[in-house]
């Protein structure tokens, strides 16, 4: 049970759902990419896009589960546009095999969420040597959005209707290493803790948001970037962290949201009239929030987005 359902000026709250904030919504003639479709909060962002007529695109790791998710959701729809497609963050090569493989197909980009993450996990390292959490977190969807741009402005343009991408960010994103971002020492293995870290990378999330809408305004193009945090959602996400999920199972079923709450947000920001022209800010609950400090800090932004290009570029 979710008890904290007061409504703030969107007229939705954090007990709202994902099937709730999008009723009524036409999305037929969008197209959008999903990452992390395969279960939790991304199945069902990509079941209810679906719901609403957009063609959703399914970026997974596991294919076969995303075959899965995708059936349940024909199920249900059974004109729904779902295709599913092999997407592995923690590997640069296989981000850009993914967005060479879309582009090349021929379809236009409406929505990208970049949904998919990994959290809490004990030190390792990515397909690219970088510090996995930083890497599946934020960098390889800083690659995958990068090599998607043209397409989403071209499809902006063509189309004439806003395109919007979403990062999932967390409230953890106020809990990095000290400094925010640790430029110096992104693989420090000695200094790392899973916790900070993972606030450190849903922070790198936050801020490349920022810096996207920063981008496109300076730019005029017709994309808008926005970031949240999904709320609590008892997901396999804990499975790396067992103390967090000891709580998730006893006290955080009290406190945490259900899935198709958690995935409110993603689908509110990603579809609903009432973002139409916003961009470049941090949502909770299917509001405008204020992110920490660090979040509103333009210069850390555009450092960050200067520090990732050459460890994006083959």
């Amino acid at each position: 049970m979710w008890f904290f359902g007061r409504k703030w000026p969107s007229g939705f709250s954090s007990s709202s759902t994902a099937e709730e904030v999008t009723e009524g919504i036409d999305g037929s003639g969008l197209t959008a990419i999903v990452t992390g479709a395969s279960s939790g909060i991304g199945a069902e962002t990509a079941r209810v896009l679906a719901l609403r007529g957009v063609h959703v695109v399914m970026a997974v790791r596991n294919v076969d589960s995303g075959k899965n998710v995708k059936e349940e959701i024909l199920k249900e729809i059974p004109n729904a546009k779902v295709d599913v497609m092999e997407l592995d963050l923690s590997s640069m090569a296989s981000v850009r095999e993914f967005a060479s493989k879309y582009n090349s197909l021929g379809l236009p980009l409406n929505i990208l969420i970049n949904n998919a993450g990994i959290m809490a996990s004990p030190y390792m390292l990515s397909k690219d040597n970088i510090e996995l959490q930083f890497a599946t977190n934020y960098l390889s969807p800083f690659l995958l959005t990068n090599l998607l741009l043209d397409n989403m402005k071209n499809t902006a343009r063509e189309s004439s209707r806003e395109g919007r991408i979403v990062n999932l960010s967390s409230s953890a994103h106020r809990h990095p290493f000290p400094g925010g971002i640790r430029f110096d020492k992104i693989n420090d293995e000695a200094g790392y803790g899973s916790i900070k870290a993972y606030g450190q990378s849903k922070l790198a999330t936050l801020l490349h948001a920022n810096e996207l809408a920063r981008r496109f305004k300076e730019e005029g193009v017709n994309i808008t970037a926005n970031s949240l945090h999904p709320g609590g959602i008892h997901t396999n996400l804990f499975r790396y962290h067992t103390v967090l999920s000891g709580f998730a199972n006893t006290i955080g079923r009290f406190k945490f949201k259900s899935v198709p709450q958690g995935a409110a947000t993603t689908c509110y920001v990603a579809l609903h009239p009432q973002v139409n022209g916003v961009s470049g800010k941090y949502f909770e609950d299917c509001n405008i929030s204020k992110p920490s400090a660090y979040g509103e800090d333009a210069e850390l932004a555009k450092k960050l987005w200067e520090f990732s290009l050459p460890l994006t570029n083959p």
